[in-house]
């Protein structure tokens, strides 16, 4: 946590060892931020008059707008989407359906509306929504032993937890530093020690008490963390994994006797720091992740279409190995999609998403990322055609986690795109994004096509909504100095322009190019236009290019 950041600190700050301007410059530096917020003469709002505000008509109609308007639609073949009107039964499978998370460091929302309420909102009487929550985005396999099943003595009384022995070296020689009952067996020292009095890298651990067998059936008992610890049960050495060198989940099949008390050991050394040490077993571990996809694949039977919303897990310190969705949610869409019904996953997350076993068994995917406290209507929009969507991708997305890092505006490296099992190529391209609607580019011009360092210089083209409908369309313009005095990118976003068109509607979308465009950084670090030829490229995504022209730099 943040206060784990700070907590090695604390105790050179009490003696006194921290610089006192080094601390009144830290201070001054908040201070002055909140005397520019004005936090010194209205400390307070009205808690009442700020609900007010943030309920607004407006502000709901406003998150509507954005959330449309960045919605991605990624995949559509043979045009699933929008949902036909003759629907008349729909499956939505998934807990992001009905959870409306908003993701990152948010706070709860304000009348939150979640996808499923928005398609049930928007079909109303002329189709009937049902949901399935599916599997969710976990996939346990051990769970913390619970503080209700271990106990110590602490003064002559039996309390919850074990007691624990905290030594200031690695050996678990000598008396112990801190002795505590700490009443589980759960602990990520990231930046802090144990214990006070000893070293954030350099300990050792020795947990005793009672564990409490919760039933007589099979369990599997262990230890999840770093490397260096040995596990004990009725003084027999159940797990031995007394080295450094990785971090695992070390688990031992037992038997034990339902309400009966046995005597645990757990010890534990780390000599490098971030120790993470749990104590737990597979009791109490949900194992009905099949059932739930049954229940899903039954309900999409029984649909004339099927919603899939699937999400990540992210945040501090939930940082992904994998690129795959997590859990269970991969099996539930191919197990959905196998059931024959028109299939549209939705994704929920805020990063890339590898999507290789799944892609090519479902008709379309829409990636909502965190649509706000709007974002259920938002999605009800764009999946019922009421909203033609436009939104691009403003990262990659890989095939595999084995291309990172993939960037389109990599520098030339000589090399071929390609690996010995896999292309070099993306999935999904930076500014990739499919619409309801197709548009056709034409009559590129650069004027003057000549300029000198300083000038510049107007790029135009005409775009033309060949669609049925409405819609957006976001034209996107990039350069490439072709030859420069230090290594250039392939290619570069310089511009973008989100125009809207109707059905038959052509405009003329227009960018300058000027120095803050064509200027880099040479060997020097100095900022310049050097002269030389620049690929002018307009289109649709980093990857679909539609115009292309020159630019000469005297």
């Amino acid at each position: 946590s943040s206060v784990d950041q700070y907590r090695r600190y604390w105790e050179a700050f009490e003696r006194g060892t921290i610089d006192r301007a080094r601390i009144d410059d830290a201070v001054s530096r908040v201070l002055r931020l909140k005397f520019s917020l004005g936090l010194f003469e209205h400390p307070y709002v009205d808690p009442e008059d700020a609900a007010r505000s943030a309920e607004t008509a407006e502000h709901h109609a406003l998150a509507r707008e954005a959330a449309q308007a960045s919605i991605v639609l990624l995949k559509n073949q043979g045009g699933l989407l929008p949902l036909p009107k003759s629907l008349r039964s729909l499956a939505v499978i998934g807990i992001d359906a009905e959870e409306a998370r908003l993701g990152g460091y948010s706070g709860a929302g304000n009348r939150k509306v979640s996808i499923l309420d928005g398609l049930r909102r928007q079909l109303g009487a002329a189709a009937e929504v049902r949901h399935s929550p599916g599997p969710g985005r976990e996939a346990l396999e051990t769970v913390l032993v619970p503080s209700e099943y271990l106990r110590t003595d602490s003064a002559g009384q039996p309390v919850r937890g074990l007691r624990g022995e905290y030594f200031d070296n690695i050996e678990l020689a000598g008396a112990p530093t801190v002795s505590r009952t700490d009443e589980r067996i759960d602990f990520r020292w990231t930046f802090n020690a144990p214990a006070r009095g000893i070293a954030a890298d350099w300990y050792s651990v020795r947990w005793t008490g009672k564990l409490i067998a919760p039933t007589s059936d099979p369990v599997r008992l262990g230890v999840e963390g770093n490397d260096g610890y040995r596990l004990y049960l009725d003084g027999r050495l159940l797990i031995d994994n007394w080295r450094k060198q990785s971090y695992r989940t070390s688990l031992a099949k037992v038997r034990l006797a339902g309400g009966r008390e046995y005597d645990v050991r757990l010890e534990y050394f780390e000599s490098t720091g971030n120790g993470r040490v749990r104590l737990v077993w597979t009791h109490g571990v949900p194992d009905d992740w099949r059932r739930k996809i049954d229940d899903a694949v039954s309900l999409a039977r029984r649909s004339d279409a099927a919603i899939i919303v699937v999400g990540l897990e992210e945040g501090e310190f939930r940082d992904r190995a994998s690129l795959r969705l997590p859990g269970h949610q991969e099996a539930l869409i191919e197990a959905v999609a196998a059931a024959g019904r028109p299939t549209v996953v939705v994704l929920v997350g805020g990063s890339a998403v590898g999507m290789s076993s799944w892609l090519d068994r479902v008709g379309a995917v829409v990636d909502a990322w965190y649509p706000g406290e709007e974002g259920g209507d938002a999605v009800a929009d764009v999946l019922l055609g009421h909203y033609n969507p436009a939104g691009r991708l403003p990262i990659t997305f890989p095939i595999s986690e084995g291309q990172l890092p993939l960037t389109y505006n990599h520098k030339p490296t000589g090399r071929g795109d390609d690996y010995l099992d896999l292309t070099g190529q993306p999935l999904f391209p930076f500014g990739f994004g499919l619409s309801f609607s197709s548009f056709r580019y034409s009559a590129l011009e650069i004027t003057p096509a000549a300029i000198g360092p300083d000038g510049s210089t107007v790029v135009r083209c005409k775009i033309r909504n060949e669609g049925p409908r409405s819609g957006d369309e976001v034209v996107e313009l990039y350069l490439r100095d072709v030859l420069a005095s230090v290594a250039r990118p392939v290619m570069e976003l310089k511009g973008f322009r989100r125009v809207h068109l109707e059905a038959g509607e052509e405009q003329e979308v227009t960018f300058t190019l000027a120095p803050p465009q064509l200027s880099m950084l040479d060997r020097e670090l100095r900022r310049v236009v050097e002269p030389g030829t620049f690929r002018v490229m307009v289109g649709r995504s980093s990857k679909d290019i539609r115009l292309r022209g020159m630019l000469l730099v005297r």
